[in-house]
């Protein structure tokens, strides 16, 4: 625990647990039965409880039925204790506030599941302006964790974006003169020199070629229609089992439910595509043995919560391989443009991946150990 743990909260707890605030005395009036108060509380991506002093449960919010497994009904009229590892802790806490040790009190716990392991989160209970009557707000420690680096990865997209804009648009102009410049020398030059304005020549269109990719997601507009996700994945397995024929074993994990949505077809074949086509560069060893596999699974994301903003829905896709996994060196760069894992790579192939799944609303993660590498790509659904 990070905060007030066990031992914190037992006996003599209001002395030596930090994070409180005396409060005075307090009396108010008996909650309405129907609480209509609380319902703005589902709104919330947060799991949120109201309990009376004893913990049972007046009302709990759809956050926090997702995370339990268990449904509304089941949870209210029920006592809150028992769905933690640690229920004494929580009785310490809501004894000392009802009689007003303090206004609010902050430590850590584990919130027990009917699927799945504990769930770490943090708890914040403080009570209402009802006498008797509490909040208990639990904010999951990993999804604290995510949210920060969701924040990192939106904000590094964008700054990558104007970078290659600028950046592309600089390099564009004077890249034309050079290589205008070299076809007229080498047509007043003597012949044998001419092999060094080729040469001259070739480069600048090989750099015209890379300011062109850098400059596609900008140029091309975003052809909206109807997508099928299944229909993007089953034409990437195709072009990738064309490419890698052999000692690839491709495995399709697909949720048939998931509903069709508004997006730019063309561009997320090719995000997935980007991702895969890495996927199997880093699995060549593995290709080779007989014994590289490449997994794509869709499922429906259910109060998911990314950029900054809860979704009902959202789709949540999957490309999974088990080869050497994302150097420690630049894992925390695999977005930024020119970074590659691999001698020769252009560096661009998961920033133009990122790009497209950002004009869909939607943002890419990756879970990396040797052995197994997990892309993530989430999308709004309606």
């Amino acid at each position: 625990m990070r905060g007030n743990d066990a031992g914190a909260l037992g006996e003599g707890a209001a002395a030596r647990a930090p994070a409180v605030t005396p409060r005075p005395a307090r009396t108010g009036r008996a909650p309405s039965p129907s609480f209509p108060r609380f319902h703005a509380f589902d709104l919330l991506a947060t799991l949120v409880a109201v309990v009376r002093g004893d913990g049972t449960v007046l009302f709990a919010n759809s956050a926090l039925e997702d995370a339990v497994g268990l449904s509304r009904r089941s949870i209210e009229g029920a006592s809150l204790l028992p769905l933690f590892a640690e229920p004494h802790i929580l009785r310490t806490a809501l004894d000392g506030a009802r009689i007003n040790e303090y206004a609010a009190l902050r430590y850590d716990t584990r919130l027990l599941r009917q699927q799945g392991e504990a769930l770490p989160v943090h708890v914040v209970l403080a009570q209402t302006d009802v006498q008797d009557e509490f909040v208990v707000e639990l904010l999951p420690l990993e999804a604290q964790t995510r949210q920060d680096r969701e924040e990192r990865l939106i904000d590094q997209a964008q700054a990558n974006k104007e970078l290659i804009r600028n950046l592309a648009h600089e390099i564009k102009n004077p890249l034309g003169g050079i290589r205008g410049a070299a076809q007229l020398l080498e047509m007043e030059i003597d012949p044998q020199l001419k092999e060094y304005t080729r040469v001259v020549i070739h480069e600048a269109d090989r750099l015209q070629t890379l300011v062109d990719r850098l400059l596609a997601p900008h140029r091309r507009p975003h052809m909206v229609g109807d997508v099928n996700i299944h229909e993007v994945c089953e034409r990437v397995r195709s072009l990738i089992l064309a490419e890698f024929p052999r000692g690839l074993k491709f495995v399709r994990d697909y949720d048939t439910s998931i509903p069709e949505f508004r997006g730019d077809r063309e561009q997320l074949i090719q995000a997935v595509l980007n991702i895969a086509h890495n996927a199997c560069q880093a699995l060549a060893q593995r290709i080779e043995a007989g014994d590289a596999q490449l997994t794509f699974k869709t499922r429906i994301g259910r109060q998911v919560t990314f950029g900054k903003q809860r979704y009902r829905l959202a789709l949540d896709l999957h490309v999974i391989d088990n080869g050497p996994g994302v150097p420690d060196a630049i894992k925390d760069r695999i977005f930024f443009p020119l970074v590659s894992g691999r001698e020769g790579g252009s560096g661009l192939g998961l920033t133009l991946a990122q790009t497209f799944v950002q004009q869909h609303h939607g943002l890419i993660e990756c879970d990396s150990v040797p052995g197994r590498t997990d892309f993530k790509i989430l999308i709004p659904l309606p």
